[in-house]
């Protein structure tokens, strides 16, 4: 998982490298912050158009775990990664890329473990389920409410 790290790091380096040449190249006078402000800002607009669409799908469709992963994923990611800057900042501990990756690692261990007795649970509700089974006046049944959770 290090490996992939640097290979984002050095991506995103490249990237970085090639707007700085961009822009002397076209001899404009941005600095590096305006330069981040609107490659930043162009880059989320389109992630959010991209991904809304998406996420829109998932959540009518009953996917709303997924959003949450990736919600919850992207938080452990920023969250690790801000406590190692901080760490090498001031002083408290070592920076170290291997204790983000124990992290991000740990969270998705844990996350898959959660997924499969979910799976588990909602194959056991599926099969106790009776077949002729009705929904309730709000269309779900007592059973499926109790598994909205898990």
């Amino acid at each position: 998982m290090e490996s992939i790290f640097y290979k984002m790091i050095y991506f995103v380096s490249g990237i970085h490298s090639y707007f700085l040449s961009w822009n002397d190249q076209i001899e404009n006078s941005l600095t590096d912050k305006q330069l981040h402000f609107l490659i930043f800002g162009l880059f989320g607009l389109c992630l959010l158009l991209v991904l809304h669409p998406i996420f829109l799908w998932l959540s009518k469709t009953g996917h709303t775990m997924i959003i949450s992963f990736f919600y919850v994923l992207t938080v452990i990611l920023v969250m690790t990664f801000a406590i190692e800057i901080g760490q090498g900042f001031t002083g408290t501990g070592i920076m170290d890329f291997t204790d983000s990756e124990a992290g991000v690692t740990g969270f998705l261990l844990f996350a898959c473990i959660f997924l499969v007795i979910r799976a588990i649970v909602h194959l056991i509700i599926r099969i106790a389920r009776p077949s002729g089974k009705t929904p309730d006046s709000k269309g779900s049944t007592d059973q499926d409410a109790a598994s909205d959770y898990f």
